[in-house]
């Protein structure tokens, strides 16, 4: 047996040899060599096939020389059932629901105080900065001045028109004095109306030089400083970004072929590999869009506050897209292929009492990680070899205990 093995090894050397003497220069067509590979395939196919016929028959006709061949040390495991789960591993990052890049509301004004630092926690409402507003309030005072004058213009207005209406009464004057006198008072009245609502509009002006936080959060940036312009937005990014990290989210994109494997409410494993975390969450937003650059869409799932968590935080998003439950599950290392089919190696008790290596050929499912799921050739109980099942061959005596 061992000098049939070695003529076959010999043979195969020679064989490869040969091939690679005959290439030029390492430049022999990718065909050629493929060609070559799936002889060299086939033969050790064959020779093993041979090989395992040889034996077989020398065990019939010699039991003592079966009992005499080398036994293999392998290691074994029960093949066991349990849940398979395959999921699809996307690297993510933190990011806040609720991000604030705050603007000046009047437009672009020269900062005369700055009431915030960088990392300080502010609330909705709070002042952030002040602006320049000298000419704002020159211009609610130049309002409130015109809105004075009128009021007094409307009091002489209404007394003369009073006057003349006591006269009317007693029958002194004309109709037309007393027309005249209502109509001034009604159009100064008109004309108060007006010069309120224009000083709210200055007063308004006046008050977008206070700019406020939008939102309750930490302010992550201020990159501004008093005489500055405060634009909001500058080349090199904003000027006042608040965070609020306590609606967190973790945002992935996903390649387009696993636009059928997800949907919402998809469940997620979520893991921050900085802290060792693992949270669990599901699918809360697809994108309804490809993007074109990129060839995938967006995914989004929620994660409850974490004060150890910051936005843009590498994560791991782990979507489950397949599962089986009581799935017969093995290692994928152990699973070898043939040139027609997949096969594993289990441990046997022959009729002597022996215990021999078996081929089972094997339909396989979903692979993850280090397991493979095993749609039929196996049940369940049998005894997988799990180490030494290199080289084996149908028949061959084994043993999980070393002499």
């Amino acid at each position: 047996m061992k000098k049939i093995t070695q003529i076959t090894t010999v043979t195969l050397l020679a064989f490869i040899m040969a091939s690679c003497g005959n290439s030029k220069d390492g430049n022999a067509n990718v065909n050629d060599k493929k060609a070559e590979l799936e002889k060299l395939k086939a033969s050790k196919a064959k020779t093993d096939e041979e090989i395992q016929k040889l034996q077989a028959e020398l065990n019939k006709l010699d039991p003592a020389s079966a009992n005499s061949s080398k036994v293999k040390l392998v290691g074994i495991s029960a093949v066991t059932n349990s849940d398979f789960k395959h999921y699809i591993d996307l690297q993510g990052k933190v990011d806040a629901e609720n991000i604030s890049y705050i603007s000046p509301r009047g437009g672009p004004g020269q900062v005369k105080a700055v009431y915030v630092s960088q990392g300080q926690s502010v609330r909705k409402g709070q002042l952030l900065l002040k602006l320049d507003d000298a000419i704002a309030r020159q211009s609610v005072a130049a309002a409130r001045q015109q809105l004075e004058g009128i009021k007094t213009q409307l009091g002489f207005a209404k007394n003369i028109y009073e006057r003349q209406k006591n006269l009317w009464e007693k029958g002194i004057g004309t109709e037309v004095q007393l027309i005249t006198a209502r109509t001034n008072a009604e159009g100064l009245q008109d004309q108060l109306n007006s010069a309120n609502e224009q000083v709210k509009v200055a007063v308004e002006q006046m008050n977008t030089a206070n700019v406020y936080s939008d939102v309750d959060g930490i302010a992550d940036i201020v990159a501004v400083r008093m005489g500055e312009t405060f634009t909001g937005m500058t080349a090199t990014g904003p000027q006042i970004k608040i965070v609020n990290t306590r609606n967190l989210k973790v945002v992935t994109n996903v390649p387009e072929n696993y636009i059928s494997r997800m949907k919402r409410g998809s469940t997620v494993e979520i893991l921050i590999p900085d802290l060792n975390k693992k949270l669990p969450s599901v699918i809360s937003l697809i994108s309804q869009s490809i993007d074109p650059s990129l060839r995938g869409f967006i995914a989004e799932a929620k994660i409850p506050f974490d004060p150890a968590l910051k936005p843009n935080q590498t994560a791991i998003m782990k979507i489950l897209d397949y599962s089986a439950p009581n799935a017969v599950v093995i290692p994928v290392n152990t699973v070898q292929t043939d040139e027609t089919s997949k096969y594993v190696y289990v441990l046997e008790k022959s009729g002597n009492g022996k215990s021999i290596a078996r081929k089972k050929q094997v339909n396989v499912g979903e692979v993850y990680g280090e397991f493979v799921e095993i749609k039929t050739g196996l049940s369940g109980g049998e005894q997988l070899i799990t180490e030494g099942y290199q080289n084996l061959y149908e028949g061959q005596l084994v043993s999980t205990e070393q002499n």
